[in-house]
């Protein structure tokens, strides 16, 4: 058992983030992290105006009382978001602090959270944008250093065609694209730890079949034994993050479609173009889910509200429903 009063909140806060570090989360999340941490932790005086230096503060002060004012003062100039991310980031580490024997309880159920917003879709702006992408790469291009544009349709295919996060992509095996004919299908280790399965229509199989086999003229049969990773670099390693999100982004850019594609987005927007489409097209929000691996049938939800909202808007807009407009208020 830890030494309650002896415990200051400056060096619990590096041994939460030693803990998180293990799991292996992107430099952002640490920090964000370590931010959350130290702004509400100087917060917590009994006056909120002078910040207190955190390496003075003992965690046994933290008490369900002291953390809700340091709660609202932390609250009162900021996003909704934001303070549901920093509710959870204390959670946590209290959460760890109980676990380690640290502290004999958790303060944060005693203290309010705000429902946390939605992430409202970030599909692929204009109409024909995907076929234009699908198009553009198809083709090789010979101002490229070494092409691959089948390797390259394979991974556009997956996301825009199977919804796939970039993690999924990571995780693929050979073997993952699995299924006779008529009944082909991606194997998926989904987010959470959660499998799912999602079908693949002919098309993208066979966009895949052409991939694997120029992978074989490439690097040979042993390239794409069933356990090999599905997606591989130029030299045939295995892709990591930071050249999967390199390879979409000089897709967009030899498609020309860079403006179209919303800020920060990247990968993600095919993915949310596939779920758009989908709602688009009638597909239930159950149906949503259920393919892209949500947790809950609230964020499969947003996409047909968001459809929705686009077609009240381009009824709006028809000529006959202004001009009708225009009768009413006598123009």
């Amino acid at each position: 058992m830890h030494d309650i009063a002896d415990g200051s909140v400056a060096r619990l806060i590096e041994e939460f983030l030693t803990d998180r570090a293990t799991r292996k989360p992107s430099p952002h999340t640490l920090a964000a992290y370590r931010r959350d941490l130290t702004i509400v932790a100087a917060l917590t005086g009994p006056d909120g105006t002078t910040p207190l230096p955190i390496g003075r503060v003992p965690i046994s002060t933290l008490s369900p009382q002291v953390m809700r004012r340091a709660f609202a003062r932390f609250a009162a100039p900021r996003a909704t978001a934001s303070v549901h991310r920093a509710w959870s980031t204390w959670n946590s580490f209290f959460t760890f602090l109980v676990a380690e024997g640290v502290v004999p309880g958790n303060p944060m159920p005693a203290v309010g959270r705000p429902r946390a917003p939605l992430p409202r879709p970030k599909p692929l702006r204009g109409e024909d944008t995907p076929e234009e992408l699908l198009a553009a790469v198809a083709r090789e291009r010979g101002r490229q250093r070494d092409p691959w544009p089948e390797r390259d349709l394979a991974v556009l295919a997956l996301a825009l065609c199977a919804g796939l996060r970039l993690s999924e992509l990571l995780a693929l095996r050979v073997a993952s694209v699995a299924g006779r004919d008529g009944e082909r299908r991606v194997d998926v280790a989904g987010k959470g730890g959660r499998p799912r399965t999602v079908p693949i229509e002919a098309a993208v199989d066979r966009v895949l079949v052409d991939y694997l086999d120029s992978r074989r003229r490439r690097f040979g049969a042993r390239s794409v034994r069933p356990d090999s990773a599905l997606l591989v670099d130029r030299r045939g390693a295995p892709l990591r993050r930071g050249g999967l999100q390199y390879l979409v982004e000089s897709c967009f850019r030899r498609a020309g479609i860079g403006d179209r594609v919303p800020k920060g987005a990247r990968l993600h927007a095919l993915r949310h173009t596939f779920a758009t489409r989908l709602a688009e097209d009638g597909a239930s929000a159950a149906e949503i889910m259920r393919l892209l691996g949500h947790a809950s049938l609230a964020s499969s939800q947003t996409y047909i509200e968001v459809t929705a909202g686009q077609q009240r808007a381009a009824v709006r807009s028809n000529r006959t429903n202004q001009a009708l407009a225009n009768v009413l208020s006598g123009g």
